[in-house]
């Protein structure tokens, strides 16, 4: 009986300090939660704090990858609202100051020796179409500049839908409840049968032109708030080796037609990207970019701002 009890104390106390050690020196146990929305798709909750790996995540009161902000900015601040996708949230491997946004942030005041303060609206997977409904709700929080990232795959994107969340472990709903369940979680994961997920991911119609329209729209609200539209569209890796393919090549030329049209200042970092010495440099997968390559968006973006700055005295 006696040889029980400390067998059953010894694997009990081992759970213990493996918990402990899961939640302490990884951050397991707390991750980055969803929550669906009717006509955004989903949002991250608001109001969060959370470090996994060493890095940490901050979301605001509306659901940014932001500090907590005051409505307006105050009068020396200059106010940069950046929207997109995973690409620009980071998502839980890139810290807080090593978004796309917080590189800008840092790479602007520096150049301009002004306050300068960003707005992070993003979250995995979304497009023009989850984007545009945010900016519907929530304004453009007298921002001078409302900057749209994309990535190629985004003028594909489709209409927003809710069925994710809680039910892809990559839109969890709640925490777990032991760091331990995580990983067991993931080690056992198979991707869900979501019931109606199949309509939405074979959405029929002109996908592309149903994102533009979404981007003229977003545009005409940064017009009406007096915030200059600008936009960026980031290469899938694969369009490197060797080039986009042709129903790619069609999509960019359309957008990029918008843009010539509505004068919309626009870097496609398809050409800049090819330069580089080592492209996979730029990468940590098909689509999301490296430290390296968040280096390299941020100062092309940086660039532009500054540019836009010195011709417009009063951004």
């Amino acid at each position: 009986m006696n040889i029980l009890l400390i067998t059953l104390s010894i694997i009990l106390l081992s759970v213990l300090i493996l918990e402990g050690s899961l939640r302490l020196f990884f951050g397991l146990g707390k991750r980055p939660i969803y929550i669906p929305d009717n006509e955004i798709g989903y949002l991250l909750a608001p109001n969060q704090t959370v470090r996994r790996l060493g890095k940490l995540t901050i979301i605001n009161q509306y659901s940014m990858r932001t500090e907590e902000i005051e409505s307006s900015p105050s009068n020396d601040t200059i106010r940069l609202f950046f929207v997109g996708d995973s690409i620009v949230n980071g998502a839980w491997w890139t810290d807080q100051n090593e978004t796309i946004s917080a590189l800008v942030k840092e790479e602007t005041e520096k150049k301009l020796s002004q306050k300068i303060e960003v707005l992070n609206a993003s979250a995995n997977s979304w497009g023009p179409r989850n984007q545009l409904p945010y900016l519907q709700r929530f304004g453009t929080f007298d921002s001078k500049v409302i900057f749209l990232i994309i990535n190629t795959d985004d003028l594909f994107a489709t209409k927003p839908t809710t069925l994710r969340v809680g039910k892809d472990i990559n839109y969890p709903d709640r925490q777990p409840i032991l760091a331990i369940g995580e990983i067991l979680e993931k080690v056992f994961y198979r991707d869900p049968k979501i019931p109606g997920m199949d309509e939405i991911v074979g959405e029929r119609g002109d996908r592309v032109g149903f994102n533009l329209e979404a981007i003229e729209k977003m545009k005409a609200i940064a017009t009406e708030n007096k915030s200059q539209f600008m936009m960026v569209l980031t290469p899938l890796k694969r369009e490197m080796n060797p080039e986009p393919r042709d129903y790619e090549k069609v999509a960019r030329k359309r957008l990029q037609d918008w843009v010539n049209t509505n004068n919309v200042p626009f870097i496609d970092f398809l050409l800049i990207f090819s330069n580089q010495e080592n492209i996979d440099d730029l990468y940590r997968d098909h689509i999301h970019l490296s430290p390296l390559g968040n280096q390299l968006v941020s100062q092309k973006i940086s660039e532009l701002i500054i540019q836009y700055k010195n011709e417009h005295l009063t951004i």
